[in-house]
């Protein structure tokens, strides 16, 4: 039922395809990292790129899994240029491995997809104790941006090209905690809802964005930070909760979209020539979006940059 969206002022619909949005752009010489490129809107996001002419380096948990993607998008564009590298946003010693393995390669950065993600788990912390959700969808995607961003300052300065950060976030950051991000309440099992920590994490994709975007704005450099929703897609974040897995193998071809229109806004926000210089934006269905009311919030966003900041210090 997709077909039923209508077209946005961009030209295209919640039925566009990845493809579709990037057709006759060429991107050659640029260089991306996608991460969580071994599975859903990930795996269709770095192959796209890839099929436009970029570098796609792919951040990835489980690298078994991620030969066997990289063989298949070179059986099926023998030009592609695709790397892979370990990556585990739930651990902040992954994270820093993984920046430091990067930026020792000397190759330069264009594009950030900070793509990975996890939903509605039971409670857990991670590797440094932190809630798994907010750990590895928010936190590990913070401190990476960090560290990757001398690296894509340098290029946008070298290259003299804009470079483009892109949060995936969810419609689901609508649906947070009542106060949005509960700092003092981080690992607290007794108030845990695995739902709302997941829209919890997914708001901080876009606050992360947009205190970014005008952080940048600041200094004056030439690359933009967004943050997108890729719709309800069949994928297998809904594992953790059975019902709402059941109800995706059932129906969800037909009231959801597919992969490939789910990467659409991704690989929109990264390539496409009309989001050139918009920064600080929410995008979905390859248009300008509204989000919530505390998504646009700079003082939370300021908050969560200083609380985030204390603790991948700590």
């Amino acid at each position: 039922m997709w077909w039923l969206g209508r077209t946005g002022p961009s030209g295209f619909s919640a039925s566009s395809t990845a493809q579709e949005v990037t057709q006759g752009i060429d991107a050659t010489g640029l260089t991306a990292i996608v991460t969580g490129a071994t599975s859903g809107i990930g795996v269709e996001t770095a192959r796209v790129l890839a099929l436009r002419g970029v570098h796609v380096v792919m951040g990835i948990r489980n690298m078994a899994a991620g030969r066997e993607i990289k063989e298949n998008m070179l059986r099926d564009n023998s030009t592609a240029k695709v790397d892979m590298m370990e990556l585990n946003l739930s651990s902040l010693e992954s994270v820093r491995k993984f920046a430091s393995q990067f930026k020792s390669c000397g190759l330069p950065l264009n594009i950030l997809v900070n793509n990975a993600g996890i939903m509605a788990t039971p409670f857990k912390l991670s590797k440094d104790n932190i809630e798994l959700q907010f750990a590895t969808n928010h936190i590990g995607h913070f401190l990476l941006t960090n560290l990757l961003l001398e690296t894509m300052k340098q290029t946008a300065i070298e290259q003299r090209k804009e470079g483009r950060i892109v949060n995936v976030s969810s419609r689901r950051h609508k649906l947070s905690y009542p106060e949005g991000i509960r700092f003092d309440k981080i690992n607290d099992e007794s108030g845990y809802n695995s739902l709302s920590a997941y829209g919890q994490s997914k708001l901080a994709n876009v606050l992360h964005a947009n205190e970014l975007a005008r952080r940048l704005k600041t200094e004056g450099i030439k690359i933009t930070a967004n943050s997108i929703s890729p719709g309800p897609i069949a994928t297998n974040l809904f594992r953790y909760h059975s019902l709402m897995d059941v109800f995706v193998g059932l129906l969800g071809k037909y009231v959801m979209k597919n992969i490939q229109q789910g990467a659409a806004t991704t690989c929109y926000v990264a390539l496409h020539p009309q989001v050139k210089g918009l920064t600080g934006h929410y995008f979905a269905d390859s248009n300008l979006a509204e989000a919530s009311s505390q998504a646009v919030d700079p003082e939370l966003a300021k908050k969560l940059w200083e609380y985030s900041s204390n603790l991948v210090k700590s």
